[in-house]
């Protein structure tokens, strides 16, 4: 099977959970048929069985991660619900590949741990040793952490405390990084939260022994199935980038899947790409919000794919690292959009920044979606 690139986005949209009747994010417009969704498995799920299909989704800004899988969670599902499900245990946010955070299940982490740890661990060891952290220092760090998480979880500003008490200093960035170092080591991750005024709540440090992982190349191989599933089409060496991985292992793991089904390749514009065995082809989708640091935009290699020059200068103004929440058209993006905050509290109307010209049809479709918008 071959496809255009606009038939690549929309089967894309599907993939990812955005596109399908009762999406709660924002949509306006014609509906992709409920097969093509239901298909590929991407209905009715839960938080937790969202961010398992994705294996990890970006979360270095909590509020939007928030957003990104409640949106593709069953219709109804609100940021509170996705705060349960931390809260219940099913999902952590820690550092992983490519040194960020990301949101994972318990057991989905140690497998990215077990691919990537080590070398990720000495990466943040160089970053350590530079700001004068030494082996001691880095050792009593770690048993502070251990005996104040044992006690249950506490909050980032506690940890930090107990480290000054202890004669480590956190100053500089330290504090950050010997946090990363030890999430690494498996011995911390953000789990439940703690109510902390009108605004999202504080996320707590948990500690414990991390989920063990019995067969590591089995469950990365599982992994990365999922991770194409939820994304495809899509290049394979796109996955072996957001794992930070050699090319080749990557490329030998997804061509098993592809040769016993658990995946199929296509074409798309001359490109061989890969996708869930049971994606149909979509239809127009209309108008779709995403969130700042979604998954849409963070998950691929190649963001040409879906945004031109002028969409992604819109959604990443000044290449400051902040990525803004997306307008999206069928699949292609179009613009950014934002609510005001203040105080850490959404303050005023949404507002929107186009990067393409839109019908006055179509943007009336957006403005809809906007004032749709079900999560803060």
């Amino acid at each position: 099977m071959a496809l255009t690139r606009s038939e690549a986005r929309r089967m894309r949209l599907v993939a990812q959970g955005l596109a399908g009747p009762g999406r709660a994010g924002g949509r306006a417009g014609a509906g992709t048929p409920a097969g093509a969704a239901a298909a590929a498995g991407v209905t009715g799920l839960a938080p937790a069985q969202v961010v398992r299909r994705f294996v990890a989704m970006q979360g270095q800004d909590l509020r939007q991660v928030l957003r990104a899988i409640a949106i593709r969670s069953a219709p109804g599902t609100t940021v509170a619900d996705v705060r349960a499900a931390f809260d219940r245990g099913e999902l952590v946010r820690s550092w992983a590949m490519r040194g960020t955070l990301f949101v994972a299940t318990p057991q989905d982490l140690a497998v990215l741990h077990a691919a990537t740890g080590e070398r990720m661990r000495l990466r943040e060891w160089r970053m350590c040793t530079e700001r004068g952290i030494d082996l001691r220092l880095a050792t009593r760090a770690a048993e502070v952490a251990v005996a104040l998480l044992d006690a249950g979880p506490a909050r980032r500003s506690a940890l930090l405390a107990a480290w000054e008490e202890a004669g480590i200093g956190t100053g500089g960035g330290n504090g950050y990084h010997l946090l990363a170092l030890l999430a690494y080591d498996g011995l911390v991750r953000f789990g439940p939260f703690a109510a902390a005024g009108p605004g999202d709540r504080e996320q707590l440090l948990v500690g414990g022994a991390a989920p063990a992982v019995d067969d590591p190349q089995a469950a990365l191989e599982d992994a990365l199935v999922r991770f194409v599933g939820a994304r495809g089409p899509i290049a394979p060496d796109d996955a072996a980038w957001w794992l930070g991985t050699g090319k080749v292992a990557v490329r030998a793991q997804l061509e098993r899947a592809v040769a016993d089904g658990r995946l199929a390749a296509t074409e798309v514009a001359g490109e061989r790409m890969l996708l869930h065995p049971a994606a149909l082809p979509a239809a127009a989708s209309g108008v779709t919000l995403a969130p700042g640091f979604d998954e849409w935009f963070l998950g691929y290699r190649d963001r040409a794919f879906t945004a031109s020059p002028a969409a992604m200068a819109a959604i990443l103004p000044g290449s400051n690292g902040v990525f803004r929440p997306m307008v999206l058209i069928d699949g292609r993006t179009v613009g950014s959009w934002r609510i005001p905050v203040a105080k850490g509290v959404p303050a005023g109307e949404p507002l929107l920044e186009l990067a393409e010209p839109l019908s006055p049809a179509r943007r009336r479709q957006v403005e809809l979606a906007l004032a749709r918008w079900p999560h803060g």
